[in-house]
């Protein structure tokens, strides 16, 4: 069994354990003066909370004097809950009804709609909303035999008409969702448009505040952009603060599949409200989380807290949070806190909160070798990916920019991260993600017209969240 695999089993151990008898508290003992030889007396290791587990580990456990750059990788994986039934939700599905969904995306949103609503048990209550310049809306209701009926004749007359009001169309999901927001552990919604907002609230920040007000009452919100056309930083904003999840869809005749996925990731949903806190002491600077922007900084005496609002997390999903940092070694043979990990949470098993704890900490070295030998496989592997989707999201920028050339050596530097990477870890190891950088290489060559180029876009910044650790949550 290879490392990750055993990581993973004893995840599986420490979630069932905890289950049982509680969250465990982990700290990293402080150890002597290394093993010249390398093997690293500082290790990852598995901390279980409940339902969700964390492996916490550092690209650089041995560390030189002086000052130098160290990343950090948490991941977060929810425990499987194998054959369990899909618990009841409520659930708002808000549709884009503006004229430029005219024809076959609208009727492609109208049959997925239908099959959203087949899929539903009478215990699920289901509010549809469209929205176009104003807003139509149907009030929620249980999906039983007769009131599925009135859903799918209310599906039937939606037409296409006028602008893009998203904020109209959120604010009454959420009005009309919250009537019923106690009665279900899982409140959700799920946008679906494929244009940018041109009525009502337009800017980013006050679309991003209505959904922010929307989360403030334990509802998440998923969206999906469809076509060529959407503002896909303001949809993925939706879903990073909204704590559910993203997609981009090129074609609409796969909104029945992300319906349904979507419907099963809110029903079998395990943690709700989850953060990750970085406790950075004196002597380490945290320069910044990568790929996250729900991130908040403050003081507690000479130690920083920086905080990561992570989505809700469903029955076997993962997600990862890099962090690089900076670090001061003084004196060979010193353990160094690099950071403390504090996971919180809202265990949706067990109804109840959760906190779980654990220390990353390097030793200092004056031995070279040891600093190169002793660096972690994985953690070199996530940290070049994490810093790759900081090129790949400038890449979008320039080719949006009608900059292709510099998109075309954005994604050059990414190739020379994963063959440092490579060295590291060998080549099977990131032989996917050079593959990836070369798709997207073809894909800028290959972009002729102006739709190909939006396209490529959104195809770009899916990329880079998944490369950036939100793997569970961009479908």
């Amino acid at each position: 069994m290879n490392r990750t695999g055993v990581f993973l089993a004893v995840a599986g151990v420490l979630a069932l354990i905890a289950l049982v008898a509680g969250v465990p508290r982990f700290t990293r003992p402080s150890t002597n003066t290394p093993d010249p030889i390398g093997n690293p007396m500082v290790t990852p290791r598995t901390v279980s909370n409940g339902s969700l587990s964390m492996t916490g580990r550092l690209s650089h456990p041995f560390i030189s004097l002086g000052r130098q750059d160290v990343f950090a990788t948490v991941d977060l994986r929810a425990v499987d809950v194998p054959g369990a039934a899909r618990s009841s939700v409520n659930l708002a599905l808000v549709i884009d009804r503006s004229g430029s969904m005219s024809g076959f995306k609208l009727n492609q949103a109208k049959q997925a709609a239908r099959q959203l609503i087949s899929q539903l048990s009478a215990n699920d209550r289901l509010t549809i909303v469209h929205y176009g310049s104003d807003v139509k809306s149907l009030d929620g209701m249980l999906a039983t035999t007769s009131n599925k009926e009135r859903m799918f004749a209310y599906v039937d007359g939606i037409w296409d008409d006028g602008g893009t009001n998203i904020g109209a169309g959120l604010t009454t999901a959420r009005d009309l969702l919250l009537s019923a927001r106690n009665e279900f552990k899982v409140n959700r919604v799920i946008l679906i448009s494929d244009g940018q907002p041109t009525e009502g609230v337009i800017e980013f920040e006050g679309l991003t505040a209505i959904v922010r007000d929307i989360r403030s009452y334990g509802v998440s919100v998923s969206s999906v952009g469809v076509g060529d056309d959407f503002n896909e930083q303001l949809m993925a904003g939706f879903a990073e603060v909204g704590a559910g999840a993203y997609a981009f869809l090129q074609d609409a005749a796969q909104l029945g599949a992300i319906f349904q996925k979507d419907l099963n990731a809110a029903g079998t949903q395990v943690a709700r409200g989850v953060s990750l806190t970085f406790r950075v002491p004196k002597g380490a600077q945290l320069q910044r989380v990568l790929g996250y922007s729900q991130v908040t900084r403050r003081m507690d005496g000479e130690a920083e807290l920086v905080t990561v609002a992570l989505p809700d997390f469903a029955a076997a999903q993962q997600e990862r949070v890099v962090a690089h940092f900076t670090v001061d070694g003084v004196t060979a043979g010193d353990s160094l806190d690099v950071s403390a990990l504090d996971l919180s949470y809202l265990d949706l098993l067990s109804d109840g909160a959760v906190h779980g704890e654990a220390r990353l900490s390097a030793m200092t070295t004056d031995q070279v070798k040891v600093v190169m030998d002793n660096r972690d496989k994985d953690a070199i592997v996530f940290a070049a990916r994490a810093r790759a989707a900081d090129n790949t999201a400038k890449a979008a920028e320039s080719i949006q920019q009608g900059d292709r050339e510099g998109a075309r050596q954005l994604l050059r530097a990414n190739t020379i991260l994963f063959d440092e990477a490579k060295e590291v870890a060998g080549a099977p190891a990131v032989a996917d993600d050079l593959a990836n950088q070369q798709k997207l290489q073809v894909g800028i060559d290959e972009a002729n017209t102006e739709a190909d180029g939006k396209v490529l876009q959104k195809q770009i910044r899916t990329q880079a969240r998944r490369d950036y650790g939100l793997m569970g949550s961009t479908y």
